[in-house]
């Protein structure tokens, strides 16, 4: 649905000689994750495998067919008729210092009304996911949020309702805005089942070239089976830290440390709840 917007909007702006000598050509892309990284969305334009490049050289010098190259995202590209039409001062008004403007916060989980949101920076989470997102459904309590997609490490609730959706709140709460996609988890939510998934995730959608990301992710995932299934020890969550360590930093994207952080953050935060499960050999639900 979205190409066939594009193209039909494309067609109007041919028809109405809108863009001079300007050409714009809409790629379909096949949807892999990894092609959110700069390097390999060029790849893919290149009709090549999507796997990320070694750099440098960065884009800005050989990029698309080895010439300069800006990458920008959908969101970039969208706020700049809003800052023409405002002036760039005033649209500079919207927000908090060092965060500006406005952000599509994409709020998921387990609340009331999910959906896309477009709100200034340092507007409060808590308000987001209580009032706009109408709280959390079926009466259940909030028990942690994921601020920025599944790459940013975890909020506790309490956390959660302290901070603002902007940079530097997010950082010194220890986490990141990253994509802005809120997730709102409640009570019901086994925090290593939680870390499984995130895990098996960033294991399928690792393209393969780094080897700590291509076997690093695979052994984040079977770990983290192993003390879900309830056949964990101690030494099995150590080395689940120690695995991640040695991918954080050494991949060529930042798929690999994805993983790794994401998983950390929910042990350091609810370590209670891995520790059931090497103890009593089972989830805290059964």
């Amino acid at each position: 649905r979205e190409f066939e917007v594009l193209v039909d909007a494309l067609e109007q702006m041919r028809a109405r000689q809108l863009l001079g000598e300007v050409t714009i050509v809409v790629h379909r892309g096949a949807g892999a994750y990894i092609c959110g990284e700069e390097t390999a969305l060029l790849e893919s334009l290149e009709g090549k495998r999507g796997q990320p490049r070694t750099k440098p050289p960065f884009p800005a010098i050989a990029g698309l067919y080895a010439s300069p190259t800006a990458v920008n995202n959908v969101e970039s590209i969208t706020t700049v008729a809003p800052i023409l039409e405002m002036g760039g001062a005033e649209y500079a008004k919207l927000g908090v210092e060092n965060s500006t403007g406005t952000r599509v916060f994409s709020l998921s989980g387990n609340v009331v009304r999910p959906g896309n949101y477009e709100l200034p920076h340092g507007f409060p989470l808590g308000e987001l996911i209580d009032g706009i997102g109408g709280g959390i459904a079926d009466g259940r309590q909030l028990k942690a949020v994921i601020p920025g997609g599944s790459s940013t490490p975890i909020l506790t609730a309490a956390e959660a309702r302290k901070v603002t959706l902007d940079f530097d709140s997010m950082t010194g709460a220890g986490t990141a805005i990253g994509s802005a996609a809120v997730i709102a988890l409640d009570d019901r939510v086994c925090m290593v089942q939680l870390a499984v998934r995130v895990s098996q995730f960033y294991e399928h959608e690792s393209c393969g070239k780094c080897t700590p990301c291509r076997v690093g992710t695979r052994w984040l995932t079977q770990i983290l089976k192993k003390i879900e299934a309830g056949h964990g020890t101690h030494a099995d969550l150590e080395l689940l830290l120690d695995v991640g360590e040695r991918i954080n930093g050494t991949c060529l994207c930042p798929l690999g440390d994805s993983d790794a952080i994401a998983v950390a953050s929910y042990v350091a935060k609810f370590r209670d709840e891995f520790l059931f499960h090497v103890r009593e050999k089972k989830c805290w639900k059964t």
